[in-house]
């Protein structure tokens, strides 16, 4: 317990249990809204039992309650596209283009707040785009249906990600906690009710076929919903800009070695060098200054 009054610490173990999530989508056998729909329940559970063993109340107002309604709403679409982009072009470049947020958030910060980006923000975009280009090759045409739909999915992720933090950091705005502990509670208890409404529309089961499913999918909830982005959220206002950002660019890239190493992707050395630009660019585009706006998975 020592060591995790360290914040360095809990913020680089936070990274490396949200790396898994999309880990343990690949693992399960349900439908990926069903996985979706998973992660938060149990998310949830895990939160709100935190919440009542610290003897914690809410004490939100009713304008949070609503931000709260519409972040749940983002989240519910940021995993119906993620949890797809999974399935057809794995966890590494899925979790890479859903980082891709970063840049989404410069662009709300530029337009809502008036922000003027900085120089390696505004080289951060163009090398982002190599980068993809490199991984997915040049000619878009030539590749498999599915892949398209994947990295397609994987950027509409990023999208409403960037949506679904902007909303939180309006809640939190209005909240005087250090760590959003309830805020997330209440996301995810929300969340989980609408993707359990999608799921039914979509005409999907919320049986759990096995007892190794269940296991990852409560690891999925538990560890990388909930644990390891409470340990992220409690560093954050504890370490420098600098080990935020290389957080940030440690979950895509465990995410990107998880891939090859559990599910034998191959990868070209044409693919590494893409990645390898994609990770510094959403190093470079998340070095805000402390009044931007900021996000991690």
């Amino acid at each position: 317990m020592t060591l995790l009054a360290n914040p360095t610490l809990r913020l680089f173990i936070g990274a490396a249990l949200i790396s898994l999530s999309p880990v343990w989508v690949r693992l399960v056998d349900v439908a990926p809204s069903t996985s979706g729909f998973y992660r938060v329940l149990f998310g949830a559970v895990a939160l709100v039992v935190y919440l009542i063993a610290t003897r914690r109340q809410l004490h939100l107002s009713r304008r949070v309650w609503w931000l709260l309604l519409v972040t749940s709403f983002f989240l519910a679409l940021d995993l119906w596209f993620w949890h797809r982009s999974i399935n057809y072009i794995g966890p590494g470049l899925s979790t890479l283009l859903a980082n891709f947020q970063v840049f989404f958030m410069m662009i709300a910060g530029i337009v809502f707040l008036r922000q003027v980006p900085r120089p390696a923000q505004v080289i951060a975009v163009p090398l982002a785009l190599l980068g993809l280009a490199l991984i997915v090759g040049l000619d878009w045409s030539a590749l498999p249906e599915d892949y398209r739909l994947g990295v397609i999915f994987g950027l509409l992720t990023a999208v409403t990600y960037a949506a679904y933090l902007l909303m939180l950091r309006a809640s939190r705005s209005l909240s005087s906690f250090r760590v959003p502990t309830r805020e997330l509670a209440v996301v995810s208890v929300m969340c989980a009710v609408m993707m359990a409404a999608i799921v039914l529309v979509e005409g999907e089961s919320l049986m759990i076929p096995t007892y190794e499913d269940l296991g990852w999918l409560v690891a999925y909830g538990v560890l990388s919903h909930s644990l390891g982005w409470l340990f992220i959220a409690s560093s954050l206002s504890e370490v420098t800009t600098v080990e935020a950002g290389l957080a940030l660019l440690l979950q895509p890239t465990l995410s990107f070695a998880w891939d090859v190493l559990f599910f034998e992707r191959p990868m070209t050395a044409i693919e590494l060098i893409g990645a390898m630009i994609a990770l510094v660019a959403i190093y470079l585009g998340s070095r805000t200054s402390s009044k931007q706006i900021q996000g991690a998975r």
